[in-house]
């Protein structure tokens, strides 16, 4: 017997890097469990203009200006759903019009709430890990702990490096991240199980929407204020905010100082990372100036 298909809009909505949640009822599918909010698209209505509906008759709140955020299909014994996410900000003065039970979590909070495992994806995807390490050599990998990325920067793909990638297990490639160019020039094999990639400043600021693959998360480099609302007018998922201090590698670079760089990430609904000058005994002071926070060279 076929099962039906049933599309569904889903909206993940920011404020200042939390995430807005609800509480579905036990009479509802897939009841007593937390959820975002969202419903059915109805004949007629696109995935984006049934999450706009959906938000402003669940929430309380019209948005917009959406961003695609990815398409998940998940297969229950009953129904084949098919989830069409979009992301947005909530600006500060439409908080007050949020409808209750909806409520603000961070995205640390997320893993321990009870959601349905359609959602185990979108979870992931959201929950960034707090320190990036940066390097040129791909075999520091190995020496991450759990809660570091590593951004493996290099200008071109080696052969004996593809090698590495190739035999690397998918717990360690997903916390690679690397740079566009080079991700798209990456076998298939090893392109599905990389998870984020970056895009230099100058590459943001020639950047259109259509260039941010939705099935990959997109963390961008920001070193003024203009790449950084560019990117957040793109819908990059993270941005990485540097120099906050002088650094060796770059001691040319003016750096923005702790109190530019909080002026500038309290306004962000997506992780800020704090780079340049910064170790990651700094993430409890950087997280205090609303960084989510920290990414090095030389102290990671």
């Amino acid at each position: 017997m076929t099962k039906p298909v049933v599309n569904v809009a889903i909206a993940l909505l920011f404020h200042q890097t939390k995430v807005l949640v609800g509480w579905r009822t036990a009479e509802q599918h897939q009841g007593n469990k937390h959820e975002f909010p969202g419903g059915k698209v109805e004949d007629g209505e696109t995935p984006e203009q049934a999450c706009r509906r959906e938000v402003f008759e669940e929430v309380g709140v019209d948005i917009q200006n959406w961003h695609i955020f990815d398409v998940i299909c998940h297969e229950y014994d009953d129904i084949i759903v098919n989830l069409h996410l979009f992301h947005a900000e909530v600006d500060i003065e439409k908080l007050e019009n949020i409808q209750s039970p909806w409520a603000w979590y961070t995205r640390d909070q997320l893993t321990a709430l009870n959601f349905p495992k359609a959602n185990k994806a979108i979870i992931a995807r959201l929950s960034w890990q707090h320190l990036i390490k940066i390097s040129a050599h791909i075999q520091d990998i190995e020496q991450l702990n759990l809660n570091s990325l590593m951004y493996w920067r290099v200008d071109e793909l080696l052969v004996e490096d593809l090698q590495y990638l190739m035999q690397l297990e998918p717990t360690k490639l997903a916390r690679v991240i690397m740079n566009v160019d080079l991700w798209q020039k990456l076998p298939e094999q090893i392109k599905d199980q990389i998870f984020t990639v970056h895009f230099k400043q100058s590459q943001v600021m020639q950047a259109q929407q259509h260039d941010l693959n939705i099935s990959v998360r997109c963390i961008a480099a920001c070193h003024d204020l203009p790449s950084l609302k560019k990117a957040q007018q793109l819908g990059f998922e993270a941005l990485l905010l540097s120099p906050v201090l002088p650094t060796q590698t770059h001691p040319e670079s003016h750096a923005l100082g702790w109190e530019n760089f909080a002026l500038w990430a309290k306004e962000c609904a997506v992780p800020v990372f704090a780079l340049g000058g910064v170790k990651p005994e700094d993430l409890v002071f950087a997280q205090q100036h609303f960084a989510y926070g920290v990414a090095g060279i030389r102290a990671f």
